[in-house]
């Protein structure tokens, strides 16, 4: 039997060479592969459409382009596939480390002032109409609006106050009374020393912060100034100052400490010379009484007529000791010499 060209490729095409039909094999396949297809679309559609909020995210929900509904809580959430898209915001305290700047004190003292900023977003609608939900944004309106506060804070202060208003309190010293001289002590003035609380730099610089958060719907917790600076220039004459200030401090006190000394020497030889004089008036006074004393006890001894004589003796040898001087102990006394009489008992 004879088999045209055209049979023979139709027998060929239709049997395998297991004897099995090609066509059935070719029926299967179509139907397995299109069902992992749309396993694999479902699972990609619902991928799509959930939506994972956490804890430090705020998840807004745009529908071609327009934001249709803000997801502020944690957890999981449901958006419509292919036509919302998410956009995330931070929901948590930001830090902004400002760069340094130069601002101008009233004083006209040039200073550097180096400072950061902690914020937070607090209305993600407004935030994502205004600043387009970027954060880098956000961080260049902030660095604008801290800067202009900061230039108009300082720029009302001297700089003394700028430096004394950084931490939010001053110490100073009052004095409670004026010295006084008591009992050859010095009575210094008592110090006390106080805290006096004032309106620190970050809370003068909070005050020109306004109307943020209705703008930008963001809130600005805290500025805080890290370091306070002079530009290198101005150092070495500041420095210079400084130093002369100190000194006429130094001065001052030097001067007062040889003031206060002077009154103390001046005080204490004042009482010293008094304690003198008093002392020898009463040695004069003790010594006019031994004395006194003395004449009365010689009194009451030779007031007896017996005595008498012996006294008179006693007062010649004193008058004859005296009159011995030099190296001649040899004395000539004639007959009628009183002192001559008294010795031989003719007196």
């Amino acid at each position: 039997m004879a088999i045209n060209e055209n049979q023979s490729n139709v027998e060929y095409e239709r049997f395998n060479s297991d004897g099995t039909k090609k066509g059935a094999a070719k029926k299967k396949k179509p139907k397995g592969f299109l069902i992992v297809l749309l396993l694999l679309a479902v699972v990609f559609i619902g991928f799509n459409s959930m939506v994972v909020t956490k804890e430090n995210q705020y998840k807004l929900i745009r529908q071609f382009g327009r934001v249709q509904r803000v997801i502020s809580t944690s957890g999981l959430s449901f958006k419509m596939p292919f036509v919302e898209s998410v956009d995330t915001i931070p929901n948590e305290l930001l830090l902004y480390d400002l760069p340094a700047s130069d601002v101008i004190t009233s004083d006209k003292k040039s200073m550097i002032v180096d400072s950061y900023v902690l914020w937070q977003i607090t209305d993600p609608l407004k935030f994502a109409q205004t600043l387009s939900c970027s954060v880098s944004n956000a961080e260049r309106r902030i660095d604008t609006i801290v800067y202009n506060a900061t230039k108009n804070t300082i720029s009302n202060m001297k700089q003394d106050e700028v430096i004394m208003s950084r931490d939010g309190k001053m110490t100073i010293t009052v004095e409670q009374s004026e010295s006084d001289v008591v009992n050859n002590d010095l009575e210094l003035p008592s110090e006390t020393k106080e805290v006096v609380e004032i309106t620190s730099l970050t809370e003068e610089i909070m005050e020109q912060i306004n109307h943020v958060e209705d703008q930008y719907g963001i809130e600005i917790v805290t500025v805080e100034v890290k370091k306070l600076d002079l530009p290198d220039d101005n150092k070495q004459a500041v420095y210079t100052r400084m130093i002369s200030e100190r000194e006429n401090i130094a001065a001052q006190y030097t001067a007062e400490g040889a003031s206060q000394a002077k009154m103390i020497e001046n005080t204490t030889d004042k009482e010293v010379a008094i304690m003198i004089s008093n002392a020898e008036a009463e040695a004069e006074k003790i010594i006019a009484e031994g004395e006194a004393e003395y004449m009365r006890i010689l009194s009451d001894a030779y007031s007896d007529p017996e005595k008498t004589d012996f006294y008179s003796f006693v007062r010649a040898l004193d008058a004859l000791k005296a009159s011995m001087t030099g190296d001649n102990k040899t004395i000539i006394l004639s007959d009628d010499s009183p002192i001559a009489q008294i010795f031989n008992g003719q007196y």
